[in-house]
């Protein structure tokens, strides 16, 4: 099917299975590609925040200019893994599949998220995406974007219920989730004990500059930026209703790329760097099924048809 030669009247006229078979079609051209360019982030990302650890204990460069960098790191870690997540670099008995792990498990270091953890919570929020009960995402819903950050950091403190966590004692007891709990409690101390001996030898101020600030405040960007800004303001449920393509002020790229995040739920299969192209590709068939084409308001719930 040609999209190109089908106007709105001919879009309006098909039935939902001849959309669906559209779409599909669609779709099917950006499925199925090896990313590169999410590779090369993602491995190119952790070499760039490793390196600073040497170049700032050796005073190659001065810990001002290693802080805002080290924080860019953890902004842009998570989002390599977030595609090894989906098996976009290689599904389960393919040849790469050891290098999709790998990705998953490495790429994420600097925000000390353990990969497993990751994948098991985020399958549920794509399974029950803005439902109140089981969507672990869903405490991001706030009124405004300062109000998301505070929550955000209210939920790391100590002692503090993380969504994430009733996410997997919700899962069970299953042999995965137990895996998965084993490796994220070892990632979690392990990080901790290189934060001890950092401080224990005289580097307490390397060690909260190039590491611990910059993991609180890159946690709370990626929240904000792949959580809060595409499924809210107003959640709705359904598959064209549950998030949204939205028009970010300071571009696509500041918004790591999250303005095209309907495409990644409808088929999380495309590479993040495809979605853009596959959203222009659908677009047609979106405003057909009446999906979230809004600006992005970030000082409240109100929302501005684009």
């Amino acid at each position: 099917m040609n999209m190109s030669n089908i106007n709105a009247a001919d879009l309006s006229a098909m039935s939902d299975r001849e959309l669906a078979r559209a779409e599909l079609e669609i779709a099917r051209k950006y499925y199925n590609r090896f990313s590169v360019f999410m590779l090369v982030w993602g491995f190119g990302n952790l070499a760039c925040w490793l390196a600073l650890w040497p170049l700032t204990l050796m005073g190659v460069i001065p810990l001002w200019l290693a802080f805002p960098i080290a924080t860019l790191n953890v902004i842009l870690c998570y989002l390599p893994s977030h595609e090894a997540q989906h098996s976009n670099f290689a599904r389960s008995g393919e040849p790469l599949r050891w290098l999709n792990e790998l990705i998953g498990y490495v790429s994420t270091i600097p925000m000390v998220l353990p990969f497993k953890v990751a994948r098991l919570t985020h399958m549920e929020h794509h399974s029950h995406t803005n439902d109140p009960a089981l969507d672990p995402d869903y405490w991001v819903k706030a009124d405004s974007w300062h109000q998301h950050l505070w929550q955000g950091l209210k939920n790391r403190q100590p002692g503090h219920s993380h969504p994430y966590a009733e996410t997997m004692k919700r899962l069970g007891d299953e042999p995965f989730v137990k895996k998965a709990l084993l490796e994220g409690a070892i990632q979690t101390l392990s990080f901790w004990a290189i934060l001890t001996a950092l401080a224990w030898s005289g580097h307490a101020i390397e060690a909260a500059l190039l590491w611990w600030l910059p993991r609180h405040i890159g946690t709370s960007y990626i929240s904000l930026m792949l959580s809060w800004a595409p499924h809210f303001p107003n959640p709705e449920r359904g598959r064209y209703r549950n998030t949204r393509y939205f028009t970010f002020p300071l571009g696509n790229i500041i918004a790591l790329g999250m303005e095209h995040h309907i495409i990644h739920h409808m088929h999380p299969g495309i590479p993040l760097n495809w979605n853009a192209a596959a959203y222009r590709d659908l677009k047609p068939i979106l405003d057909a099924r009446g999906c979230r084409d809004e600006a992005f308001q970030p000082s409240n719930l109100s929302t501005v048809q684009a």
